[in-house]
């Protein structure tokens, strides 16, 4: 029960997305419903509702904004955070996926593991901050921060 069994991406007033962004996007979706951990902690102040959850994440007003509802599509949490600890790491994996796709194109198989190698490690890092930043409003596990990271990093990409 504690997962996200939707998933929306609130991307209305961002520029299409390139191929190979919304190739990342579709993959990153699908594997997160397939297996995700999420869990609201419980507060003293109020009732936290059982999942599962709906998800739609967004940017406004400079802000990550997730906002979680049940299935039932009764308000079960919103909370925004800050864009400023993710640009760095963000700009860094869009460099490097850049590097990346260019690579699969004309190297050979030992550079291009090599990017890859790195391409992951800067994705391991804004995965921790995601669940730095979600610590106290959501707990979430390594797989779901990946996930979560590579959609934050296209709406960041359009924004």
């Amino acid at each position: 029960m504690n997962r996200i069994s939707h998933i929306e991406l609130d991307d209305r007033n961002l520029p299409p997305p390139t191929p190979e962004i919304e190739q990342e996007r579709k993959v990153a979706i699908y594997d997160l419903l397939e297996d995700n951990s999420f869990t609201l902690p419980q507060r003293e102040d109020r009732v936290v509702p059982d999942g599962p959850y709906h998800m739609q994440l967004s940017i406004r007003d400079k802000r990550l904004v997730f906002d979680i509802a049940t299935e039932a599509e009764e308000k079960a949490a919103e909370f925004h955070l800050s864009l400023g600890p993710f640009r760095q790491v963000v700009k860094d994996y869009f460099q490097i996926c850049e590097s990346y796709f260019d690579a699969v194109k004309s190297l050979p198989p030992s550079q291009i593991e090599t990017i890859d190698m790195a391409r992951r490690g800067i994705h391991n890092e804004g995965s921790r901050v995601l669940q730095e930043r979600l610590e106290g409003k959501a707990e979430i596990d390594n797989d779901t921060a990946r996930r979560l990271f590579t959609l934050i990093c296209v709406l960041h990409f359009g924004g």
